[in-house]
């Protein structure tokens, strides 16, 4: 059995989710980790899939719960600390670990747990 480090979420490609989640988010999505799935606009990159690949560990570590609250936790502090609703997403320590880290083709075989915590400002 494949250690939890090693699970990948389930893609959905080419769904109509991101475009309606949309509506509600102060940003436009093009793709979204919901516990076990990725729902994406389009076909997914690599570089989307580990970004996202690398959210879904966040949300397994957290126990599911932990991240559904911590995400617009750390959103809203940014936002209040900001007043940019830009920066307050991309200091998000979630998406920096993502955003940092997308592109590193072995990344998510060395990732340490919790490798968030280290990018709280």
């Amino acid at each position: 059995m494949k250690s939890i480090s090693a699970w990948e979420p389930k893609f959905i490609e080419n769904s109509k989710i991101p475009v309606f989640l949309s509506r509600f988010s102060p940003f436009d999505i093009w793709a979204i980790s919901l516990v076990f799935w990725v729902f994406c606009r389009e076909e997914a990159s690599k570089t989307t899939r580990r970004h996202e690949t690398i959210h879904f560990q966040q949300w397994l570590e957290l126990g599911i719960i932990g991240f559904a609250i911590l995400y617009p936790v750390f959103y809203l502090m940014g936002l209040i600390r900001t007043f940019d609703r830009n920066l307050a997403y991309i200091e998000n320590p979630f998406e920096r670990e993502a955003y940092q880290n997308e592109r590193k083709y072995t990344y998510l075989q060395k990732r340490k747990r919790y490798a968030w915590s280290k990018l709280i400002l």
